[in-house]
């Protein structure tokens, strides 16, 4: 781009150029040291001086920051009220599980002993072989199950026998509020 429009040679429209150019750029200088020395100025052409200022506004500001934390804030929560109901109902098919492997150990056990342990040998005559047993040489080498699981709220599941329904037994987790009774998620979990 011409900027001087004389009627000089080319040549010496650059050297005009170069000297504006030269006067403008010792304003942008850093002033004298002690020694009264300018620190070296690098001749960048212009265009790369372009490109230095805008490699250095490539940058994010904290309005796009904020955005970008907003959002990721909104998918954490969405994901949060989504997960938590799934974790609960783990938990209550999980107990549904432990109680139906607990029933058919003890299953076992009666077919071994013809009766199921007593509510005063509880669950542990799943594991070892209770005291009151009458023919322990009926009953199998390294019991019935290997450890004896805790409901998934941390509390050992019950074991009533006879259950509420006549012969047999009750098996079940006092679910999440660990009392009798209850509703949804605090409900009782019953062998079925």
């Amino acid at each position: 781009m011409n900027i001087l429009k004389t009627g000089h040679e080319p040549s010496q429209g650059r050297f005009i150029r170069k000297i504006i150019f030269n006067l403008l750029t010792d304003f942008q200088r850093p002033a004298k040291d002690a020694c009264g020395m300018r620190p070296p100025v690098l001749n960048v052409p212009t265009s790369q001086a372009a490109k230095t200022t805008e490699a250095t506004a490539n940058g994010f500001t904290l309005v796009e920051l904020m955005v970008v934390i907003f959002i990721l804030g909104l998918l954490t929560t969405v994901v949060v009220i989504n997960v938590l109901p799934s974790q609960d109902r783990a938990m209550v098919e999980k107990a549904r599980a432990d109680i139906a492997t607990i029933g058919q150990a003890l299953e076992m056990y009666r077919l071994d002993n013809l009766t199921y342990p007593s509510s005063s040998d509880g669950l542990t005559a799943l594991v070892s072989a209770p005291q009151g047993l009458s023919a322990t040489t009926r009953y199998r080498q390294g019991g019935y199950i290997k450890k004896l699981p805790d409901d998934p709220w941390g509390r050992p599941y019950q074991y009533d026998n006879p259950g509420r329904n006549g012969p047999g037994f009750d098996l079940y987790s006092l679910g999440a509020d660990g009392a009798p009774g209850g509703e949804n998620d605090d409900a009782d979990i019953y062998a079925e």
